[in-house]
């Protein structure tokens, strides 16, 4: 678990990596239990004999939304949490490109650059991550993305500026 920090020492962070997770397997049964919950049952994804056979993957690849759904574990896994937190907030993405299918059976791990943070109202802090979702040897990575979430805290700690 990484070190906690304050929410008086974000600025200095903005601009560094924060974190690098540990590796994830995306199994068969991750991909079948993610093609269960969101009713996406591609072959690509839920018949390795047919993808082995009709794809250039050679089997399986997992859903690129649930590469993307795999960072808030990762996140959970290695940036620092702000002390003063309340509740965190996922508020969108932008520049998602999935640029290498995760192979069934393939290890994945998170980074994290905070490439801003700005204070947004009284009590709420809005953090832009660059984030990259590397393949275990892979050259290229499954995807890149800008991942921005407001953390929400109580505003008597806010630290002047």
């Amino acid at each position: 678990m990484p070190q906690d920090i304050h929410l008086k020492d974000v600025s200095v962070l903005v601009g560094t990596e924060l974190g690098l997770s540990r590796w994830f397997t995306v199994d068969q049964t991750m991909i079948d239990r993610f093609a269960d919950a969101t009713e996406d049952h591609q072959f690509i994804h839920t018949d390795p004999v047919r993808a082995a056979a009709e794809t250039p993957f050679g089997g399986t690849i997992a859903h690129g939304f649930l590469t993307l759904s795999l960072l808030s574990a990762m996140n959970f896994d290695c940036v620092p949490r702000i002390v003063e937190q309340t509740m965190g907030i996922n508020y969108g993405f932008e520049k998602i490109r999935f640029i290498t299918p995760v192979k069934c059976g393939a290890r994945v791990r998170g980074r994290f650059v905070m490439a801003d943070a700005r204070f947004r109202g009284a009590g709420m802090l809005t953090v832009r991550y660059q984030v990259t979702v590397e393949i275990e040897n892979e050259r290229k990575p499954a995807l890149t993305a800008d991942w921005i979430t407001i953390i929400q805290f109580d505003p008597k700690d806010r630290p002047l500026q």
